[in-house]
């Protein structure tokens, strides 16, 4: 009897929103998949698929792109890399259980970059973004060739995002960073 009541507690334990996780969800930025939402001699902006509806758009405009994510989300909103750049294939949105249910707190994603003599990619910048209403930006920059655990430090920073003030704080670059 007492096993079962211990055995019990443990998963009621587990199941509550108490026991605050991390985890990890993958979407494709896959533009042929997206919706063209204007192009012109400028760039061209992209409605894509999100993490189980959530608002993603691509940009691009001078060889640089940029990801807007949430509702009510503005061109503007945008933010890219210095050098000319092009994205990664996936998006990985980390989620955490603390509300109780898996909502997406931060983003990782692969920017490739492109050495300014030669336009050829050369650099790979893990990016991560947090996601707050209002207060959603680039937090991190990871230099993806330098670090051989660049994706573990982009989750341990994307797992601590929300306290970020897009106003008044720098983006830090974390680990050993060469890449401009």
């Amino acid at each position: 009897m007492k096993k079962t009541w211990a055995i019990g507690l443990l998963l009621c334990a587990l199941a509550s929103p108490a026991y605050a996780g991390f985890n990890s969800a993958y979407t494709d930025i896959d533009l042929d998949q997206c919706l063209v939402l204007d192009s012109d001699d400028f760039g061209t902006s992209w409605s894509c698929p999100g993490y189980k509806g959530y608002p993603l758009m691509v940009t691009e405009g001078d060889l640089r792109f940029s990801l807007i994510y949430g509702f009510g989300a503005k061109l503007a909103d945008g933010q890219t890399l210095p050098p000319f750049n092009h994205l990664g294939q996936k998006l990985e949105w980390r989620l955490s259980n603390a509300l109780g249910r898996w909502m997406p707190i931060a983003t990782i994603v692969r920017y490739h970059t492109a050495a300014p003599e030669t336009g050829e990619d050369e650099g790979q910048i893990l990016v991560v973004t947090q996601l707050v209403e209002g207060n959603t930006c680039h937090i991190a920059y990871i230099d993806a060739l330098a670090n051989p655990d660049a994706n573990e430090l982009a989750r341990e920073v994307a797992d601590e995002s929300g306290d970020f003030d897009c106003e008044t704080d720098e983006i830090e670059t974390i680990g050993k960073f060469e890449a401009w």
